[in-house]
């Protein structure tokens, strides 16, 4: 596929990369139907192991690295995550553990308080046990409760995050309730996303325009009355919108992602793109792999737009949108994401949402495809 070249150009100007994701495995002992790691990582199940990550850490803060996010699968599955922590602090991150819960015993939970770690993000599927397990396939609502107890107790800022989609929005209310009830600082209400296993089950999981503005004033009213107990943040998704939004705040800008197995992307679900090569942190330096690959380099600046995005102007605002999300749903990653209403290709996006409002969601079609090493294996390898 041909990528238009501009070389009248200028090439844009690189900051550091301030946030690094370091995605430690994709084992999970949850399935759930929204997951955004690959829909193929059961092909890729090599590891960074801790030397790895330990070189990683150094390479990321003399790049300019200042917050860490320790990420899956679930981070808590490697038993060398404490050491990774304490190195991490030790270089000056401010760190950030996102996690199900599972595996966060009181003992771990003092390991990673005397390794430094700064802040923990819980993941919720439900307000209700019966929901939350049946989206993780798990039973882990009551395990969940008991963790966010261990959290507060040693002190650390909680954030609650809960993925919201057409099977829990109308709960929306309760879910906010329980994020006060647990006594979290933050909750991010993050509509789902159409990526990897979310969009393997968009038509069970898009939520009718009704549903997302009812939730909406919900939570309006939820932040009026609990004031300054909670902030909430709500994110609508992008099928809803009408311009996109800058992809990872602009792609290679700010967020620098390492895989399991050391690939390094400029977001979760990049190596998906044909024709980009991703270099591995195994075989080239992290300050070099942000400034020099190929692979950040691709779709920086504007160069690399087709003319109806590079002459409009809003490019600044979104940088023509999610090139993971234009290849997904046009088959082309130079194309204008399809959220823009300006993109040729935006029916496809009408589509979905006008399949979304005309029932009670596709179960009875289609079943939902549960994240899982079995299920990963039945697709095609996307990635490299």
């Amino acid at each position: 596929m041909n990528t238009p070249a501009a070389p009248e150009q200028a090439s844009p100007q690189i900051g550091p990369p301030l946030w690094l994701l370091a995605e430690l495995t994709y084992r999970c002992p949850l399935h759930c139907v929204f997951c955004y790691n690959p829909v193929d990582f059961a092909h890729h199940p090599d590891e960074l192991s801790t030397d790895d990550w330990l070189r990683v850490l150094r390479e990321a803060r003399a790049a300019g690295s200042v917050q860490c996010g320790f990420s899956g699968g679930e981070p808590l599955l490697r038993d060398d995550l404490e050491i990774l922590v304490a190195e991490a602090h030790r270089l000056g991150f401010y760190t950030n553990l996102l996690t199900s819960g599972v595996g966060l015993t009181e003992s771990r939970a003092a390991a990673l308080k005397e390794a430094g770690l700064d802040h923990i993000q819980l993941s919720f599927q439900d307000s209700t046990r019966e929901l939350n397990d049946f989206l993780s396939h798990t039973r882990t609502f009551e395990l969940k409760q008991k963790v966010a107890a261990i959290i507060k107790a040693n002190g650390w800022p909680m954030v609650m995050n809960c993925v919201i989609h057409r099977l829990n929005i109308d709960y929306i209310d309760r879910i906010i309730d329980m994020a006060v009830e647990l006594d979290a600082e933050y909750l991010e209400l993050a509509n789902s996303q159409y990526y990897s296993w979310a969009l393997l089950n968009r038509d069970q999981l898009l939520p009718s325009r009704e549903q997302i503005e009812r939730a909406e004033r919900v939570t309006n009213a939820r932040r009026e009355q609990y004031g300054d107990r909670i902030r909430i943040f709500y994110v609508v998704p992008d099928y809803y919108e009408n311009r996109p939004k800058k992809c990872m705040n602009g792609w290679g800008n700010v967020f620098l992602t390492v895989t399991p197995d050391g690939t390094a992307v400029p977001c979760h679900t990049a190596a998906m793109l044909p024709g980009l090569s991703f270099p591995n942190v195994r075989d080239m330096d992290v300050k070099q792999i942000w400034y020099d690959s190929e692979g950040f380099n691709r779709y920086r600046g504007d160069g690399w737009m087709k003319d109806s995005c590079r002459s409009c102007p809003d490019k600044e605002k979104d940088l023509g949108g999610c090139r993971c999300q234009a290849f997904m749903l046009t088959g082309d990653p130079a194309a204008a994401d399809p959220v823009c209403d300006k993109s040729p290709h935006h029916h496809v996006v009408t589509k979905a949402v006008e399949r979304a409002q005309s029932g009670e969601g596709r179960m009875h079609e289609a079943p939902l495809v549960f994240r899982s090493p079995e299920e990963s294996r039945k697709r095609p390898v996307l990635s490299s």
